[in-house]
């Protein structure tokens, strides 16, 4: 819709209120000729469609407080509630310009000059400036998602690690413009803005990307060879991408403002990283601890003693362990697990497990027989597992 047709549509002669009309009467005009006039309710009548189009279209306006004053104070500034030009500038409420000039931006009225152009004096009309630069609004970049594989280690202490990423960014060729030339054209159709208004059957009305300009306002006359007029092309770049210690296999980390470079001065978009972590020879990860299985002796579980434990990029940890030591407890070195959100870090799980030599030695084995006649008559290990199938 362009400026001129803003001022000479009579809304309210559409929607068939006075100009008085409150925000009630005209929601209640609106919803009874949308319910009338709905495309599904007249299937096939062009007629019908077009008026439910004016009607969404007075709606949009009228409805709205805002540009129902802007409307207003429009039409009040040319007299007679609408826009009348005369030719020569001869009668009541007729002036004398070009029309050219006017929607142009350099107009002369009969009483002094308009400045910057009638679209600089309506510029805040739907939020459009007046210069073509204006009424395209600032778009955002697309996020942009990425994958790196980092070892056991890199993922528990963080690292800085080179990531290359493809993503949408301003053709090179044309300077984003779309155009060969530099000089695209505001769009007809959204007037700039990306977007067109739709009637959805009720009180309101819902926008939808522009299908002729794709939602980037400006429409190229003569279009890039590279980005076909798209004013965007692809573009491959490796950036060193800081990863945070103590993520963990599968986790999504947003890196804010990393993505794909915006629109027409829009924020950048944010790049999303999906972390793959190796496995270690050794060690293994339980939430914020990190878990470790270490071997000892029969001796050592049954007497008593202290074991060497080793721990993740530190100096090793002396375990104690107590007499009696069954295979398969767990043991807790504190402070020597992954790197929390908080900077604190997890610990270290230690799981003893008993380890039984595959061949021993002629003194060895003397030594076992000994202790089995030592120990022969004791308690029996497994009574109670022949009492407990027992009583099942």
């Amino acid at each position: 819709m362009s400026t001129k047709d803003f001022i000479e549509k009579d809304y309210y002669k559409v929607l068939g209120v006075p100009k008085d009309a409150t925000e009630a009467e005209i929601k209640k005009a609106y919803r009874k000729l949308a319910r009338e006039f709905h495309p599904d309710a007249n299937k096939g009548n062009a007629k019908a469609e077009e008026r439910f189009k004016e009607i969404s279209e007075a709606n949009d306006v009228l409805g709205d407080p805002k540009k129902r004053k802007e409307y207003d104070d429009a039409r009040a500034l040319f007299g007679n509630g609408g826009f009348r030009p005369g030719p020569g500038g001869a009668g009541a409420g007729s002036f004398n310009f070009d029309l050219g000039d006017l929607f142009g931006g350099g107009a002369q009225g009969a009483g002094g000059g308009f400045g910057g152009g009638f679209g600089d004096v309506l510029g805040g009309l739907f939020n459009r400036g007046g210069a073509a630069g204006t009424r395209t609004q600032p778009k955002r970049g697309q996020d942009v998602e990425s994958e790196v594989t980092l070892s056991f280690t890199e993922a528990i202490e963080g690292a800085t690690v080179p990531l290359r990423m493809s993503s949408q960014a301003p053709c090179k060729a044309c300077s984003g413009t779309g155009d060969k030339n530099g000089t695209p054209r505001v769009c007809p159709t959204c007037v700039g803005t990306g977007q067109v208004a739709r009637g959805s059957g009720g009180g309101f009305a819902l926008t939808d990307p522009c299908p002729d300009c794709k939602g980037r306002g400006l429409i190229a006359e003569n279009p890039c060879d590279v980005c076909k007029g798209s004013g965007r092309a692809k573009s491959s770049r490796t950036m060193q991408v800081r990863i945070p210690a103590g993520v963990s296999d599968g986790q999504r980390i947003r890196l804010r403002g990393k993505g794909a470079p915006g629109e027409r001065g829009g924020p950048t978009g944010d790049l999303y990283v999906v972390v793959h972590v190796g496995e270690h020879p050794v060690f293994g990860r339980k939430g914020d601890n990190l878990t470790v299985t270490v071997p000892v002796t029969y001796p050592e579980a049954a007497l008593g003693g202290e074991v060497r434990v080793p721990t993740l990029g530190g100096p090793a940890v002396t375990l104690k362990l107590p007499p009696g030591t069954p295979n398969g407890r767990t043991m807790r070195a504190r402070g020597k697990g992954a790197v929390r959100k908080d900077g604190t870090r997890g610990d270290l799980l230690i799981t003893v497990e008993v380890a039984v030599p595959a061949q021993l030695s002629e003194k060895a084995r003397d030594a076992l027989e000994a202790y089995r006649e030592a120990t022969a008559g004791e308690d029996d290990p497994r009574a109670e597992l022949f009492e407990a199938a027992k009583g099942a």
